[in-house]
């Protein structure tokens, strides 16, 4: 059982450390041109040069992800509603989104889901990216009421509320065609959150695990002494 709350704990690091790296990807990519306010869907649009940058930090996010989404596979929510599946299997529902986002991107511009502009590409792109963040934040809020951690537990609740939130108030701006510059900073900060939240849970996971592996070899060493009478 020590060995494998020490390669749980190694997965969840390095999971954790993938989608941070994404998360220093993104940013790099939206920087490089600060004058030009994007969604970040459309760093990775067709003929983007930030393209690569935006598929490479998918990819990321989906293997980072996946191994803390193992390692994370004991976590239960404690109630009903929330506990038909485990919050891994939802990070890996959004994770299995993220991939198609990566390789379907949308086109040129990203259009709004209208107008003679938009296409099945774009249709896709959309639909899996929203999915993916939805399955992201209803990991969240199962999180919000695991049994155990109760740090990580409320941190999940306020993160979830604060994505699901922003989220949806940039894309709101999006498809309103108002104040677009701030709904792009808006998607990115929920970008952000998301993805910090991710590499939280991982880290919170790890700690866990090797407290867990402390707690068993301390036990081990205790009933192999001698009883002293």
């Amino acid at each position: 059982m020590s060995r494998r709350h020490a390669l749980d704990a190694g997965l969840a690091l390095a999971g954790a450390a993938l989608v941070l790296i994404a998360l220093a990807i993104i940013w790099a990519a939206r920087l490089s041109d600060p004058a030009n306010a994007v969604y970040v869907s459309e760093l990775g649009a067709t003929g983007a040069p930030t393209a690569r940058e935006f598929e490479a930090a998918l990819i990321l996010i989906v293997a980072g992800g996946s191994a803390i989404a193992w390692a994370a596979r004991d976590v239960r929510s404690r109630v009903r509603m929330l506990a038909a599946w485990s919050p891994s299997v939802s990070l890996w529902i959004a994770c299995g989104f993220f991939l198609v986002a990566s390789q379907v991107t949308c086109t040129a511009g990203c259009p709004l889901p209208y107008g003679p502009s938009f296409d099945w590409q774009d249709l896709t792109h959309i639909t899996v990216a929203v999915l993916a963040f939805a399955a992201a934040c209803w990991a969240m809020l199962q999180t919000s009421f695991a049994r155990e951690r109760r740090v990580i537990a409320w941190f999940s609740l306020v993160m979830g509320a604060s994505v699901a939130t922003i989220a949806a108030a940039g894309g709101l701006l999006s498809l309103a065609q108002v104040a677009t510059d701030v709904g792009s900073r808006f998607e990115l900060i929920a970008t952000t959150l998301a993805i910090g939240w991710v590499a939280t849970f991982g880290s919170a996971v790890a700690v866990g695990r090797l407290r867990g592996q402390r707690a068993e070899m301390t036990s081990s060493s205790r009933l192999a002494s001698p009883t002293r009478m």
